[in-house]
């Protein structure tokens, strides 16, 4: 199934089936899921109110071809913002909880421009992260990465840096705020080239927040992610990327706090 597929699965209200295509190890590729579940609040939103931040939890496995069900709370409906949860659930364990915040545009006096795109290579002289089934997290069949910065994982050759160019592999109907959210979780631990043989790692927590104005964004776009390393010992690391368009425009900003078992 294709992301879109999923998608209209979980816009009808219905419960979500992920099949194995879009697995990483023993679970659903949590992009995936924080994106279904993102998909679901907005359906209870107003349309003016455009997403601002997300934090999301990530407190199980969700296990494929297994139904799961999605619920969403509207906690508070303020002047501008309002702020809401959604929880994916399975066999009636919470796997997955979202906090998300929606905000419309007001007058201010300040207006800072955004941090400029790092320098990157061409896609055409970037590496590809092939997929190659039972090497690479299954998911990778509909995610296309190359590698601009810094190195694969368990090269063993990592620096504070990593990251490159990403799209879907299947082209959307449109660039959702679901799809950019597969997209940018895609990317492995950028503590994970550090390592020289292969070792777990997962996602503990993780921020998500989408600048506005928002760039123009289309089906076959190329986004580029940048992810930096603040810290990492003691089996966690923390670190913050950037996300923009071809163009140099800036899309969003992440922050994650992972674990890692190596």
């Amino acid at each position: 199934m294709t992301l879109d597929q999923l998608l209209s699965s979980v816009n009808s209200g219905n419960e979500v089936l992920i099949p194995s295509s879009w697995t990483q190890g023993r679970t659903a590729f949590g992009g995936l899921v924080a994106g279904l579940v993102m998909a679901r609040i907005e359906s209870r939103v107003a349309g003016s109110r455009p997403l601002r931040t997300m934090q999301v939890s990530f407190v199980g496995p969700v296990m494929p071809d297994a139904e799961a069900s999605i619920e969403v709370e509207i906690l508070r409906e303020g002047k501008s913002v309002t702020q809401a949860m959604g929880r994916l659930l399975q066999n009636g364990e919470t796997c997955l909880v979202c906090l998300a915040s929606f905000g419309e545009g007001r007058e201010s006096a300040v207006s800072v421009a955004p941090l400029p795109a790092p320098e990157a290579r061409p896609v055409s002289e970037c590496r590809e992260l092939p997929y190659i089934p039972g090497v690479v997290p299954e998911f990778i069949r509909h995610v296309e990465m190359r590698w601009a910065f810094g190195d694969f994982p368990f090269s063993g050759k990592g620096t504070r840096e990593m990251g490159g160019w990403m799209q879907l592999r299947e082209m959307p109907e449109t660039l959702t705020n679901a799809h950019v959210i597969a997209l940018i979780d895609a990317w492995p631990p950028a503590i994970l080239p550090c390592l020289n043989k292969p070792a777990p790692a997962s996602s503990l927590s993780w921020t998500l927040e989408m600048i506005y104005p928002r760039p123009d964004l289309e089906p076959g776009d190329w986004l580029l992610y940048r992810a930096s390393i603040d810290q990492a010992d003691s089996g966690y690391g923390h670190v913050q990327a950037g996300i923009w368009t071809a163009g140099g425009e800036l899309v969003a900003v992440s922050r994650q706090a992972v674990t890692v078992f190596g």
